[in-house]
């Protein structure tokens, strides 16, 4: 019998384990299997202050992220735009990140803002890229103009409705970053630390365990890690979206891995035995 599954086990085709994982991968997408998320504390003290803004008020949500972590990194954004414009509120965007992160702006917040009937210089702005992240950041803090004449689409600033009375940090609530890099640590260094303006970010899950110690320092409000963060800000939100969905996937890949390796380590022991 032992000698029999060893048999079986050494000679299947690495065909039939990359079919296994593919289907894996492909079942819970399209049957969406549900799974149970499980909710962290930095999600939730996220969502709560997000929800303390007072309607109507101004925020800045950020897509400093590229286009190779949007499984990650979008449904971050859109489940913020889910809850801000709930509320109602109105959203800057920018971006620290040149290659993608305007246009992903573009493509986002216009597709939400369909959604939530939202109109383009009126609930949200976005004002794209410039090169110079620190000096941008600290640039914003004396004068959104000086940094940002125009926007996205080349309209003077003072032409849109809503930047106007805004002029630096002290007109944001809030500024909620979605981030695939180091930009965090000048949001928090550069920005929080000398204008004290409130924030949280949502990450990608390998660089999240660093930016615990922001939110154990009160310098970030909360924290999203990885597509299972992005996962739980969807549940508190009430929008099941690509995260929600892909945690499906997520998990049942590994399961899939975690089981061919223990075949392929009891095969080994009874090898080992019968040798």
């Amino acid at each position: 019998m032992a000698s029999r599954f060893l048999r079986i086990i050494t000679n299947i085709d690495r065909r039939v384990i990359y079919a296994a994982v593919s289907l894996s991968v492909v079942a819970p997408l399209i049957f969406k299997f549900p799974m149970p998320i499980s909710i962290s504390p930095e999600t939730v003290t996220l969502y709560e202050r997000v929800e303390a803004i007072p309607d109507s008020s101004t925020i800045i949500l950020t897509f400093d992220y590229y286009p190779s972590t949007l499984a990650e990194t979008e449904p971050m954004s859109i489940a913020a735009l889910n809850q801000c414009w709930r509320k109602d509120l109105k959203i800057i965007t920018l971006s620290t990140v040149g290659l993608g992160g305007p246009s992903i702006a573009d493509r986002v917040m216009a597709t939400m803002a369909e959604q939530f009937g939202k109109v383009y210089g009126v609930d949200y702005v976005n004002l794209g890229y410039k090169a110079n992240y620190q000096a941008v950041l600290l640039g914003l803090g004396k004068s959104i103009r000086s940094i940002y004449p125009t926007d996205f689409y080349g309209t003077p600033l003072d032409s849109i409705p809503i930047m106007r009375g805004i002029d630096n940090y002290e007109g944001v609530e809030f500024i909620f970053i979605v981030s695939d890099n180091t930009i965090v640590d000048f949001w928090v260094g550069l920005v929080n630390a000398q204008y004290g303006t409130e924030m949280g970010a949502g990450v990608t899950a390998v660089m999240a365990p660093k930016f615990y110690a922001y939110v154990r320092a009160d310098q970030l409000v909360g924290l999203l890690g990885g597509m299972k963060g992005a996962a739980e800000y969807e549940e508190l939100v009430g929008a099941v979206g690509m995260a929600t969905t892909g945690m499906g996937a997520q998990s049942m890949v590994h399961l899939m891995i975690i089981f061919f390796i223990i075949m392929g380590n009891i095969a080994y022991f009874i090898g080992r035995r019968e040798k």
